[in-house]
This record gives structure tokens, C-alpha cells and sequence, in this order.
């Protein structure tokens, strides 16, 4: 299914998330379950599948990631294969969470075995430390999609001028292989987002 044409959206790389949801909420307000909930059977029925698959095509539109990956699919026929490369320029980044997060876990290790209460009053203090550290780090991956989400915007003239869909010359024009890495970039920081968010969660208590 192509949830573009679904939402009657062009297929591009970006898509302007308050224009998306103007059309999903134009487009499947008719069949909303609220309004046809007295509606004969067979009604019903049809408008609550239109509505999950137009609700279904918002979801996967709205975020970065899971569009990216649909327009590959779709300009390929396929999903991209699934390997474990580091996109380019997120190296540093990679090696960052991944050296923060393991030594927050240390820490929380160490917090988990104390018992005094006046060792507990200054790992408290340490632990405002490590949480405004994570909050930093998470700031630099916001960084990180957001200028992503700007070379987003600019490849859309490339889509824009590309041949027509269905055209033999289309793909050939696309860059589909740097889309493939911006996509894989996203996947990284909707990981490393959701491992930040846990531990700081974690220091919480």
C-alpha cells in the first residue's frame, strides 16, 4: 500500500507534519467511528477499515524514519537490506551514547548497593550530574535530526524533478542510497533517545 497516495501527499523525503495532519483529519473525519456509529452494518464496516488504514498511513508518515523507510520500499519494491554499517558522520555520536549510557549504569550500579543516608544525600547530587549529562547528550541528538530533517527538505526538489513514478529512469535519478543512510541515522537516534530516556528515568528514583 502506498500511504502517500493514501493521504493524497506527494512522495517526497519531507513532508510539513501540520499540513499532514490537516489532511488526515480532513480525510478520515467522514469515516471517524464517532460519526457513523449508526450507520447500517456493512457501512460501518467499511468506514472503520477506511479509517484504520488512513490512520495507519498518518502514523507511518508523520515520523522520519518509518516514512523513509516506506518511500524506499516503495521507489525499490523492496525493503533495504538490513545491515549493521554506521552511517557516515555519526561515529562520534555512536561512541558517545555508548560510553555515557555504560557509565550512567555503573553509576546506578553503584547507587543501588549504598545504604547510609549521608553516602545517598551525595550520590544524589552525582546523579543530578549524570541526569543534566543525559539531558546534554540528548540535546546534541535532537541537533543531530534536526539537520537531518533540513537535507531532508532540500532532496525534495530532487524527488520533485525526478521521472515519473513507474518510469525505468526514476531510480537512476533518486538518491536513494544517501536516503537509505539518513534513514539509518534515524533509526540510531530513536534508539539512542529511548536508551537515554530510560536511564534518566532510572536516576529519578
Amino acid at each position: 500500500m502506498d500511504n502517500f497516495a493514501l493521504l493524497s501527499e506527494p512522495r517526497l523525503p519531507w513532508l510539513d507534519a501540520d499540513e499532514l495532519k490537516q489532511r488526515f483529519h480532513s480525510l478520515s473525519g467522514p469515516v471517524h467511528p464517532d460519526r457513523v456509529h449508526s450507520a447500517v452494518e456493512e457501512e460501518k464496516l467499511s468506514a472503520n477499515q477506511r479509517y484504520a488504514e488512513l490512520n495507519a498511513a498518518y502514523n507511518c508518515l508523520r515520523e522520519p524514519r518509518d516514512r523513509l523507510l516506506h518511500l524506499l520500499e516503495l521507489e525499490f519494491g523492496k525493503k533495504p537490506s538490513d545491515i549493521q554499517k554506521i552511517p557516515p558522520g555519526t561515529m562520534d555520536l555512536f561512541v558517545e551514547v555508548g560510553q555515557t549510557c555504560r557509565d550512567a549504569d555503573a553509576f546506578l550500579v553503584e547507587k543501588a548497593k549504598v545504604t547510609s543516608p549521608l553516602l545517598k544525600v551525595q550520590l544524589f547530587e552525582r546523579g543530578q550530574d549524570w541526569t543534566d549529562k543525559l539531558h546534554a547528550l540528548q540535546q546534541k541528538i535532537n541537533g543531530k535530526r534536526e539537520e537531518l530533517a533540513a537535507e531532508l527538505r532540500t532532496l525534495n526538489s530532487v524527488w520533485e524533478s525526478a521521472p515519473q513514478i513507474g518510469s525505468a529512469d526514476r531510480i537512476a535519478a533518486l538518491p536513494l542510497e544517501r536516503l537509505e543512510q539518513i534513514y539509518r541515522v534515524f533509526s540510531y537516534i530513536a534508539r539512542w533517545s529511548e536508551q537515554i530516556q530510560e536511564r534518566v528515568v532510572q536516576l529519578s528514583f
